[in-house]
Order: structure tokens, then C-alpha cells, then sequence
């Protein structure tokens, strides 16, 4: 049986400074998030339907490299769905299929799984606190999912840049 999909550190085999792009994976919808070139700040991109299509040319898979080449990241960051105990979620082949898709149609990019407990929660709750309404606000979601998942990892990344003596800016 195959070892189940495990979330990556932050900050090991780190590629240095530059953008981050994170993606919140669902059944419907990607929400899409990047970081700024110094990987302190991040915020949403877009929310991408997800496609019925699932080779490395579906069109969800397509749209990711897109943004991924337009943004000139360097590093991709899936959220990886992870139960209270820290095992991989239903969802988890979810997200880890769609990252291995990804690092096919991205090789020259590292691609890695963070874990996302309680994003799509955290994002919905702040938002219906900030009067935002639930009717419509799916899209909104997704993107504020993906902006904490990738939050979550640059905090992380930055920690453990700053422990190890590099530069959060410096590549190793």
C-alpha cells in the first residue's frame, strides 16, 4: 500500500527569495493565493473551476502553470487537508493528485504539500464576520483558504530561515 501524502517543511530545500503561489484544492473550485517577492505578505489571486479533466493538461491544471510562469514563483505550495490528528484527510488524494499533476506540467518549480487544517473554516468565519455573505461567497473562500495556507507556510518558512541564520532573502 502506498505511504499516505505527508506535508513538507517550510524552509528545507528552500529555493530563496522570490513569489509564492498557494492553491487550495476542492471538488468545484482552486482557490489561488501568492506571496510577495519577499515572502512576508500574502493575498488572493483567483479562484479556478476545477476541471472534470484530470490529465496534465486539464484546463485547471493549465491555468495554475499560467499563473505560476506569470508570477515567476518559485515554489508552489498544495494544501494538503489533514484530520485533527494529523493524518491525511478524505480529501488529501485530492489535493496530493492534483500536486503530482502539477509537478509534471511544473518539473523546473518545487511543488510542495502544506498542511491545511482548518483553512476553508477560518477563511469562512472570518469573512461572515466582516459582513460578508455566504450566498455567492464560495469563490471568496477559496481564495482566502489559499491566503491562509500560504500565510501559514511563509510564517513557518521565515521562523525556521531566521533559526538556521540565513536571510529569509538569501536562496540557502
Amino acid at each position: 500500500m502506498a505511504e499516505p501524502p505527508r506535508p513538507d517543511r517550510p524552509g528545507v530545500d528552500d529555493p530563496g527569495r522570490g513569489r509564492r503561489i498557494a492553491v487550495d484544492v476542492g471538488s468545484v473550485r482552486i482557490g489561488v493565493a501568492s506571496s510577495d517577492p519577499d515572502g512576508i505578505l500574502a493575498t488572493p489571486v483567483e479562484t479556478v473551476p476545477r476541471s472534470k479533466e484530470r490529465g496534465p493538461d486539464a484546463p485547471d491544471i493549465r491555468r495554475i502553470v499560467e499563473i505560476v510562469r506569470e508570477y515567476e514563483a518559485v515554489e508552489v505550495i498544495v494544501g494538503l487537508p489533514q484530520t485533527l490528528r494529523g493524518e491525511p484527510g478524505k480529501a488529501a488524494k485530492l489535493a496530493s493528485d492534483f500536486a503530482r499533476r502539477l509537478r509534471r506540467a511544473l518539473p523546473d518549480v518545487p511543488v510542495r504539500l502544506a498542511d491545511e487544517r482548518f483553512t476553508t473554516v477560518t477563511a469562512a468565519r472570518a469573512l461572515r464576520e466582516s459582513g460578508v455573505s455566504a450566498r455567492g461567497a464560495r469563490p471568496v473562500i477559496d481564495q482566502a483558504a489559499a491566503v491562509a495556507i500560504l500565510q501559514g507556510w511563509l510564517d513557518e518558512r521565515s521562523s525556521v530561515v531566521n533559526e538556521s541564520g540565513r536571510d529569509a532573502g538569501d536562496s540557502r
